[in-house]
């Protein structure tokens, strides 16, 4: 036989708490975020700056992290309903909206659409511009449904998808 002489020592209150404490927070620092569905709304001049957001998301080192089911190429038509459901499809398998905002983003015809249609789906959105501050012109989307822009910033827009997808 070895070790103990077969006693046990029973904790305190206290002793419990501060066990109780330990472990929660050792659970909450080493809990990963979840991977979580985004669609990318963006204007197609700004394509190449998407893709580096969607290259950082890939990146081990980045805390950024999601799997994009945003488009890769446009929808070849001229038949909007056609487009708004396949669009509409992929906002679907989604829980956040990234819209990625730049001078080009006031003119196009699809992200303000895009960014109402996430909300109407019940879908988050983030609105993320690149810089200290966002353009000034944007869809009018954004002011009216009170969606602050924020910076480009990987921890920010990690923090604002997982906040968005609640």
């Amino acid at each position: 036989m070895g070790g103990s002489s077969g006693r046990s020592r029973n904790l305190g209150n206290d002793e419990l708490r501060a066990l109780e404490e330990v472990a929660k927070t050792s659970i909450r620092e080493g809990a990963q975020p979840q991977k979580r569905n985004v669609f990318i709304s963006f204007v197609e001049e700004d394509l190449n700056e998407v893709n580096l957001l969607r290259g950082q998301a890939k990146n081990d080192n980045s805390n950024l992290e999601f799997n994009d089911w945003s488009l890769k190429e446009p929808f070849d038509s001229n038949n909007a309903e056609y487009i708004k459901r396949g669009i509409r499809e992929r906002l679907r398998q989604c829980s956040v909206t990234i819209c990625y905002i730049t001078e080009n983003t006031a003119k196009s015809k699809w992200v303000d659409w895009e960014i109402r249609e996430s909300v109407k789906l019940g879908k988050g959105v983030v609105v993320m511009h690149k810089g200290d501050t966002p353009p000034k012109n944007l869809p009018p989307s954004i002011k009216e449904l009170g969606i602050k822009p924020i910076p480009w910033d990987q921890k920010e827009i990690s923090k604002a998808v997982e906040k968005a997808a609640q």
